[in-house]
């Protein structure tokens, strides 16, 4: 965290990668238990939650995960939730009658742990009994400081994924759109508004239809992945990992874009936006799946014309894909001297945050960890993100493989992944010396990552908030988990609000002391003090 970052200079090390696959020896870490299951040789039964995404198929489909079962004797009943898990788990750890492992990123959180201790296994005594894991922390040492309690705890593991890039959100607008109404891509907010009136008024997409184009879309929160909040780089604020709670670093100082004036100008602009009719009128209420197929258009007719998402393909869909060009960050104004910036999630991209929990109360700790050892083995690990070695990951059988392209022709490499396996939200360890070839998806975010460049060269000292590596004390954790919960029942209610009816300037200052009253001034100096710490020491 500690030393500048120069996007460019990742981006060129993945290509190669890519390219000629990564080198190294890459030794078997795949240790496995002698003797799977009790000393019956019958599997034990485990329970297991995990959440996943909307598109993923049924767990029992998978056939990596089939074959890890097996290996570690394991018999998992599954529960697979992909929506409302923050609104069910409230009420499930308050009844204690939990499942014996949950998966998912930060599936039970920091403060969960702090909220309902004795609830969750330690696992730091236990990891003997996970070499792979341990091979993990040995080889990644950022994933241990991830993992660690402030008391020497453990209970969740992270994972890593390695690959990915500095950033999971880019800008997209319909090229062909612009061409066709001969108009440049924009490069100021005002600007932008005149491009997307054209895109309402003059049948943008030429069908005939003068009503049917979209001009903004985005999937109806604020910050996070794929929100507007990445507007504010326009004036110069570096959001964390998406800042999905508002949290960011200027100069040192911890501060929050909920309660900062540049926040006020943006809502501003997007009830601007909104009025003239630009933005999908739907935007806060349809989910991510309604988002995604809205982009995917009409075969060659697109829908959307300004948006932001993972990559073309993945947003649109490999038949539009062609249709979209990736912006870099536009200025606020046209006299904007300042820095242009934008989200650095690399951090939150490639590694992850309690991505295996297990309970106190399981009767066979000794099973689920042989279980959890077997996801964090590098073979497995790539199925866990990519796919089944065999329709999805090629064995080129000199202890190198290749992602394959989706069997269905018509569909993206990022659907395809997401359909197959269960991906990012895993449990997993893919190190750096497993040679492994990614599939185009990959190599398209990599070029539609260089627009952003410029504004991802950041120096981490001053510019990123190192969340995932902070532990915070059982009180802190408790008080800032229900401030935040207050703090942003606040925010999206009139967020939405001013978004679609107006009004922010004038309940603005009544905000910002509601905002405090919720907790966001308490939440501000646990954070500062907790940072300050974490730079001395580093």
């Amino acid at each position: 965290m500690k030393k500048r970052v120069n996007v460019f200079i990742s981006l060129v090390a993945i290509t190669a990668m890519l390219l000629t696959g990564c080198s190294g020896a890459g030794g078997d870490t795949n240790e496995s238990a002698e003797t799977p299951g009790d000393q019956t040789g019958k599997k034990v039964k485990l329970t297991a939650i995990i959440t996943k995404h909307p598109l993923t198929k049924p767990l029992a489909e998978m056939e990596w995960l089939q074959k890890v079962e097996e290996t570690a004797g394991v018999d998992i009943e599954w529960q697979e939730i992909t929506a409302d898990w923050g609104q069910k788990k409230g009420t499930m750890l308050a009844s204690g009658d939990i499942p014996d492992l949950f998966i998912g990123p930060n599936v039970i959180t920091d403060a969960d742990f702090a909220q309902f201790q004795g609830l969750f296994q330690d696992l730091s005594g236990m990891l003997d009994q996970a070499p792979n894991v341990q091979n993990m922390f040995n080889e990644k040492p950022d994933t241990k400081v991830i993992a660690t309690q402030s008391d020497g705890k453990i209970y969740g593991l992270p994972k890593y994924q390695r690959f990915w890039p500095a950033t999971a959100s880019r800008q997209f607008i319909n090229q062909q759109w612009l061409d066709q109404l001969g108009l440049s891509m924009p490069t100021t907010w005002d600007e932008l508004y005149e491009v997307l009136v054209a895109f309402k008024e003059k049948d943008a997409n030429g069908n005939g239809d003068p009503n049917d184009e979209i001009p903004m879309d985005w999937p109806g929160g604020i910050g996070g992945y794929f929100n507007p909040a990445v507007l504010l780089g326009s004036m110069g604020i570096t959001l964390t990992d998406g800042s999905g709670q508002g949290y960011f670093v200027e100069d040192g100082q911890v501060k929050n874009f909920l309660t900062d004036d540049r926040y006020k100008t943006m809502v501003v602009f997007l009830n601007k936006l909104y009025k003239a009719g630009l933005i999908n009128p739907e935007v806060f209420t349809h989910d991510y799946t309604k988002f995604q197929s809205i982009a995917r258009g009409e075969g060659d007719t697109a829908k959307v014309g300004f948006t932001w998402g993972w990559v073309a393909s993945d947003r649109f869909g490999e038949q539009l894909a062609k249709q979209y060009a990736s912006m870099p960050p536009m200025k606020v104004s046209a006299d904007y001297a300042g820095e242009l910036s934008w989200s650095y999630d690399h951090y939150s991209l490639n590694y992850g945050t309690n991505h295996i929990v297990m309970s106190a109360k399981t009767k066979n700790k000794e099973a689920a960890m042989k279980f959890i050892n077997e996801l964090y083995a590098p073979e497995v690990g790539m199925q866990v993100l990519f796919g089944s070695l065999g329709p999805n990951i090629k064995d080129n059988g000199d202890g190198t493989y290749a992602v394959l392209p989706p069997a269905d022709a018509k569909m993206d490499p990022g659907t395809w992944k997401w359909t197959s396996t269960m991906a990012d939200h895993g449990a997993f360890y893919i190190p750096d010396t497993l040679e492994l070839t990614l599939g185009t998806d990959m190599q398209e975010v990599l070029g539609q990552s260089e627009p952003l460049e410029a504004a991802l060269d950041v120096d981490p000292d001053k510019d990123v908030f190192p969340g995932m590596f902070i532990k915070y004390s059982t009180m802190d954790n408790n008080a800032m988990s229900l401030n935040n919960t207050n703090v942003m029942n606040l925010a999206e209610s009139s967020f939405a609000k001013w978004v679609t009816k107006g009004g922010v300037e004038a309940e603005w200052d009544a905000y910002i002391k509601e905002s405090e009253k919720a907790g966001l001034k308490q939440n501000l100096e646990i954070m500062q003090k907790y940072y300050d710490e974490y730079m001395n020491q580093n």
